[in-house]
């Protein structure tokens, strides 16, 4: 079989396995698959890397969230189920132990967000910035912000995408190691203090034991209120916003 087309299909296989939780590890997952596919010699080549995988499951899981939103009467539903896979596969993804004692990137998102729920409760955009600000660690975790944004493009409004984009910027800016025009656009920013919100939370965020709602439970409460707020329309003035 063709080297390249030999990785695809590993490439695939594990990342179905770890779809369907059939696997848990990327290296189990990766062995599985090649030998489900080949019992021949498998050369170094051939096996895919955790980023490719990744990424295959990544598609996987948001072709499949595409699907059962086509079945779904409420057509609104179809970004929430889109969201939704984009945060399940993160709770395989480890972040640096000193930074990040809670653990998995999907375990401190949900930190995130329920902070942020505590503090604006209302904000559509902020809650699912909150929710959302770490979904690229899945698919490119160099630059996972740039990532993050690439595949949320389209799904989000711009004001989420603003407090996504610069999150990191803020957090620098905290620590002193941003410069000095970067610290004048933030404190000039229209929405800087919902940034510095956000920052706090991404920072408070980081308990081991933490007890947090689920993915699903929290893409819920965003899509009432995303409905509450249609309905009730931008004329309603909202707690807190005077």
């Amino acid at each position: 079989m063709e080297i390249d087309r030999l990785r695809r299909e590993i490439c695939f296989e594990a990342a179905r396995l770890l779809s369907t939780r059939r696997e848990s590890n990327y290296s189990q997952a990766k062995w599985r698959a090649a030998r489900a596919i080949t019992r021949s010699y498998i050369p170094p080549e051939a096996l895919p890397t955790d980023f490719e995988i990744r990424q295959s499951l990544q598609q996987l899981m948001a072709a499949d969230g595409e699907s059962k939103a086509d079945n779904d009467p409420d057509q609104g539903n179809r970004k929430y189920h889109f969201f939704l896979s984009l945060l399940l596969p993160l709770d395989r993804v480890r972040q640096d132990r000193d930074l990040h004692p809670e653990g998995d990137v999907l375990y401190h998102s949900l930190q995130v967000f329920d902070l942020a729920r505590e503090l604006r409760p209302w904000d559509e955009d902020f809650l699912l910035a909150a929710l959302l600000h770490d979904v690229g660690k899945g698919i490119d975790p160099m630059d996972h912000v740039t990532a993050g944004l690439a595949v949320l493009e389209g799904h989000i409004s711009d004001r989420t995408k603003w407090l996504i984009e610069n999150h990191g910027l803020a957090q620098r800016v905290r620590d002193g190691v941003a410069g000095a025009r970067a610290r004048r656009r933030l404190t000039n920013a229209e929405d800087g203090d919902a940034l510095d919100l956000l920052t706090s939370c991404d920072r408070q965020g980081r308990l081991p034991g933490r007890i947090v709602c689920s993915a699903e439970e929290a893409l819920e409460y965003i899509r009432q209120l995303e409905e509450e707020n249609e309905e009730y329309g931008d004329e309603t003035e909202l707690p807190g916003t005077e």
